[in-house]
């Protein structure tokens, strides 16, 4: 019998590193949606694991890395959820379904999960490697349909990947939270298609020229 075990003390498994990891961000989203981001501090999260500050710093070097690691969490979800039209349907049609699917699942993000908001404002200067792939997911999605319009003759030739991440940026004000959150659902899903038309024209013609 171990002195763990004479002195009453119960004694705690061993857990894996990702499994630490794991346990440390299901709480931390808990305890943001419960507190919201700015009352939660890394102190607090290591008492609700009873555990150590050192031992969640161990793993996330910072409050922005756990912010870092739950949007990454969102985006392969939203992954999940996306069902991008195949080219069966044209351009138009499928820079449209993207761009409203994008936006709705976006705002609903918001509603079911307000913290979401407070994290984005508290941590939009800070450049965070979730954004980064939040990017190459959509842009990829676009260079898809874009590379799909030229071979069909639809769109003029252009730079995929610049003309790819110039519509993400255009889609920006019917896709960023802080610019979604208290928009009329009505007037975004117009802009949402006069953007998407706008792209569409561009790219017949040449967005490049």
């Amino acid at each position: 019998m171990s002195k763990a075990e004479t002195s009453g003390r119960q004694v705690r498994p061993r857990r894996s590193g990702e499994e630490t990891r794991r346990d440390i961000l299901v709480m931390t989203e808990r305890l943001f949606r419960e507190r919201g981001f700015g009352a939660v501090s890394i102190a607090d999260i290591a008492a609700a694991l009873t555990m150590s500050p050192a031992n969640v710093f161990k793993h996330f070097s910072s409050k922005n890395a756990l912010v870092d690691a739950i949007f990454l969490q969102q985006i392969r979800l939203l992954e999940n959820k996306l069902d991008p039209l195949d080219a069966t349907h044209s351009p138009f049609e499928r820079l449209r379904h993207l761009a409203h699917s994008l936006m709705e699942n976006h705002r609903r993000d918001l509603n079911d999960n307000p913290y979401i908001f407070e994290m984005i404002l508290m941590t939009a200067k800070r450049e965070l490697a979730c954004g980064r792939h939040y990017e190459n997911v959509i842009t990829e999605l676009l260079a898809k349909i874009i590379s799909d319009g030229i071979e069909d003759g639809t769109y003029s030739a252009t730079d995929i990947d610049r003309s790819s991440r110039t519509a993400l940026f255009a889609l920006t004000s019917v896709l960023h939270p802080a610019l979604i959150a208290h928009e009329n659902v009505d007037i975004l899903a117009t802009r949402c298609d006069e953007l998407v038309r706008l792209l569409d024209a561009a790219l017949r013609y040449g967005i490049d020229k």
